[in-house]
């Protein structure tokens, strides 16, 4: 209702499917409904709102039903502060980064990608220069992670939902 861009509604799905791969791997499985649903709802107001990204949030959220505890999950992807908000604060900026960069490779595809080429990408602020590399190693330093921890595990991450997300989009 809130998102008719592609490009959001990727974003949305991509995060969805990596916060879910997260919880699980992080030991909170039981809640990984939860964080996915976070995950594809945390720019509901970014796109019909970019400058009121998560004031307007828990209003729309609100009418549409949603519990305070999620509402707090999606908008504190701004500051987070329990794992679940670092992971979402830690992903979101890095997955527009992998998505970019695996547009680009031949495969079009996260499947071959090694950390080694997305650090190239990560070095070159030109490429996804929308994609703020301070908010990234923001993310990996409040989970406690090496850049390249984080960056490995999204990529994985983004592995696991590649398929489902294209066929979503497509669809």
């Amino acid at each position: 209702k809130y998102n008719k861009e592609p490009f959001h509604i990727l974003h949305g799905l991509t995060v969805e499917g990596t916060m879910r791969w997260f919880a699980n791997e992080l030991g909170y499985g039981e809640d990984a409904d939860f964080w996915a649903m976070a995950g594809l709802l945390h720019d509901i107001d970014f796109e019909m709102y970019p400058e009121q990204h998560c004031i307007k949030a828990p209003e729309l959220l609100r009418e549409a039903g949603a519990e305070e505890e999620l509402i707090h999950a999606i908008c504190s992807h701004v500051k987070p502060e329990h794992e679940m908000e670092k992971v979402l604060f830690a992903v979101d900026e890095l997955t527009g980064l992998v998505g970019a960069a695996a547009r680009m490779r031949p495969s079009r595809s996260v499947m071959d990608m090694e950390v080694s080429s997305l650090k190239k990408k990560f070095k070159d602020k030109k490429f996804a220069a929308g994609c703020s590399r301070d908010v990234i190693r923001e993310g990996a330093e409040n989970l406690g992670w090496t850049l390249e921890e984080l960056m490995e595990k999204t990529i994985l991450a983004m592995r696991s939902c590649e398929e489902s997300v294209n066929k979503e989009v497509e669809n």
